[in-house]
């Protein structure tokens, strides 16, 4: 009796523990931008002008680029940047994606590059236009 006890309950986490496959859109990678997407600030001050109080600190400052890509799917337009801003990897535009939404971020992979899935931040989203509906369609 105990041992279809231990055997239920294993059963039953095994179960509970589970999960659906994770199911992938497949989209196009149409374009990569590069776009502003901050200022980076360098200041002059040396630790000589702090202790001598002499005032002549110079700022430099410079945009910082970040890559932008449009992923096309078969029903909207995805605008998505790199979630690691110090080490983006360069997508090959032009090729088939797969992606799946996880919380407030995509995940995508690109089975030419090497399969690893990435985290993306979506910055916009577009429905796309009716193109594939023939004329008499609408009449």
């Amino acid at each position: 009796m105990r041992y279809k006890w231990v055997l239920t309950t294993i059963l039953l986490a095994a179960v509970a523990h589970a999960k659906e496959p994770q199911r992938y859109e497949t989209g196009e990678l149409l374009q990569m931008d590069s776009v502003e997407c901050g200022v980076d600030e360098n200041s002059g001050k040396s630790f000589a002008g702090e202790v001598l109080g002499t005032d002549s600190a110079h700022k430099k400052t410079h945009a910082l680029l970040c890559q932008e890509y449009l992923l096309q799917t078969d029903h909207v337009i995805y605008r998505i940047r790199p979630k690691d801003d110090k080490h983006p990897v360069l997508l090959p535009v032009g090729n088939k994606a797969q992606f799946r939404m996880d919380k407030d971020k995509m995940k995508l992979r690109v089975e030419d590059l090497d399969d690893k899935e990435r985290d993306y931040l979506v910055v916009s989203m577009t429905p796309r236009g009716d193109s594939n509906i023939p004329e008499k369609a609408h009449k």
